[in-house]
């Protein structure tokens, strides 16, 4: 089990969009996201008549390190650090460390 997870609202600790939030969109591999809005940069892409791709200059999500994001904890409005525990049934789930709270039940 991962401590991030798709559609999971996290919030960045280093670089350019230091504070912004977003959500993550795809989990590349092991250490890397992509998230909405984050690390946004232009790309001068080629346009191909055959495919209908038209060309010029477009913003694209570029892939963060996993280890610069933070899940945001919507309790305390700050970043969290996450947890793993078993509740009473056997069932394995994720937790904020500073409240305990469970993050998916």
């Amino acid at each position: 089990m991962q401590k991030l997870k798709k559609n999971d609202q996290v919030i960045v600790l280093i670089g350019k969009d230091k504070g912004k939030q977003g959500k993550i969109i795809q989990i590349i591999g092991e250490n890397k996201v992509l998230i909405e809005g984050i690390n946004r940069v232009k790309k001068h892409q080629k346009g191909n008549p055959n495919a209908g791709v038209q060309g010029g200059i477009i913003d694209k999500d570029m892939p963060i390190n996993i280890s610069n994001v933070a899940l945001y904890n919507p309790e305390t409005k700050k970043a969290d650090k996450v947890g793993f525990k078993f509740l009473d049934d056997g069932k394995k789930v994720r937790y904020f460390k500073s409240t305990n709270e469970v993050i998916d039940a």
